[in-house]
């Protein structure tokens, strides 16, 4: 029996084996986007394949496993074949993959407005100029908190923008605290996201307004709009 950090590893070992050109993705697709301030506008996403968290919430799972070597101009030819110039690279955890920085050059230098989903364990200093960070701030409901690279609250570029999904209302003030005491919400957009099935969102409108919470609500629009298990959307 693999234990669980066995069966994280195993998955980044795949990342070593790829060949210099290639990234290990999981699926291609347009659809609109669901979330962040750019919500309801056609999109292109790149979800790429492997991550190194395991957040409780997760509705991408068969990312951490599932993918298949695609050379780098394949993907961009495939992404801009769409005639979408709206881009999301996602995961899994984008940031692993060896060509991510070559990735967002590539389609950058296409003309695509370019965004970048990440579970914000990894230094967002990497992302190149121009691409535009939607970090996750992972909440102890998460099971993830420990991995937060919380420097990257004090690299968050104009454009960028911080999301916290809660999963309680115990969540809710740890991230409604966390926001005050780092000033986010002078600095860069500031989501809070229900997780799906934990907490009611016209609850957490509640919350937010008896505070005055300095935050935008951010619903998942693709859950609402074909379920919360449909793939490719």
């Amino acid at each position: 029996m693999t234990t669980p950090m066995e069966q994280r590893l195993a998955p980044l070992a795949a990342l070593k084996g790829l060949e210099a050109s290639h990234l290990l993705i999981n699926e291609i697709y347009p659809s609109v986007q669901g979330e962040s301030t750019h919500a309801g506008r056609p999109c292109v996403f790149i979800r790429t394949a492997v991550c190194n968290q395991r957040c409780r919430y997760c509705d991408t799972a068969y990312a951490f496993t599932q993918g298949a070597p695609m050379a780098l101009e394949h993907v961009v030819s495939t992404a801009l074949g769409f005639g979408i110039r709206l881009v999301e690279i996602t995961g899994g955890e984008p940031m692993l993959q060896p060509l991510f920085s070559n990735l967002c050059r590539r389609l950058l230098q296409a003309g695509c407005e370019v965004l970048v989903e990440t579970g914000g364990s990894h230094d967002i200093c990497a992302i190149p100029d121009g691409v535009r960070a939607i970090v996750d701030v992972k909440t102890p409901g998460s099971g993830e908190e420990p991995a937060n690279h919380y420097a990257n609250l004090q690299h968050l570029r104009p454009g960028d923008e911080v999301k916290f999904v809660l999963t309680s209302r115990d969540d809710y003030f740890w991230a409604r605290d966390l926001v005050a005491g780092q000033r986010l919400h002078e600095r860069t957009t500031v989501l809070f996201s229900p997780a799906w099935g934990m907490v009611d969102p016209a609850q957490l409108v509640d919350w937010m307004l008896a505070d005055g919470v300095p935050a935008r609500l951010n619903l998942q629009l693709h859950k609402f709009i074909w379920g919360p298990t449909k793939r490719g959307v």
